[in-house]
């Protein structure tokens, strides 16, 4: 039994080393595909980080 914990905990363990370090890769990933998104509205000559913007006819 006490092999079969000690077992358990490693696999946790590993489980745990594993998700972190696909959590700091998703994290730099969103990071460099925001700088790139923002990179390619400037060169549009848009605007960014603006949501639901309305352009509306002013009469």
């Amino acid at each position: 039994m006490y092999e079969t914990d000690t077992r358990t905990r490693a696999v946790d363990g590993e489980l745990i080393d594993v998700l972190t370090a696909i959590s700091v890769v998703s994290k730099r990933l969103a990071r460099k595909l925001k700088i790139l998104a923002d990179q390619s509205q400037h060169m549009e000559g848009g605007k960014s980080d603006e949501q639901n913007e309305r352009n509306g006819c002013v009469y």
